[in-house]
């Protein structure tokens, strides 16, 4: 009996962190949870079922005016290699 009480108690010693244990994940959790993305809500919920979106909440992007802008938004996948002035002067 203590030898059991021994192993028990080496067992407990060698388990994960106590504090993961705490972590609620949706293997650990009942089958209709869902933890979701880490994302800010948007506003709330009424108490007829409703949902209100506030201004404040909603995120705001600021995109400058790229009209006469020489660079266009498009990347390649395979860019060609092209020699300049300056690259030429630093590889001698």
């Amino acid at each position: 009996m203590p030898l059991g009480l021994i192993l028990g108690i080496g067992r407990a010693f060698r388990r994960k962190r106590t504090s993961s244990l705490h972590i609620l994940s949706s293997k650990r959790a009942p089958r209709d949870y869902y933890k979701g993305k880490n994302c800010k809500s948007t506003g709330f919920h009424t108490r007829k079922g409703g949902y209100v979106l506030m201004q404040e909440k909603l995120p705001n992007y600021v995109v400058p005016d790229l009209t006469d802008f020489k660079l266009k938004p498009y990347v390649s996948q395979c860019p060609r290699d092209i020699k300049t002035t300056e690259a030429a002067g630093l590889s001698k």
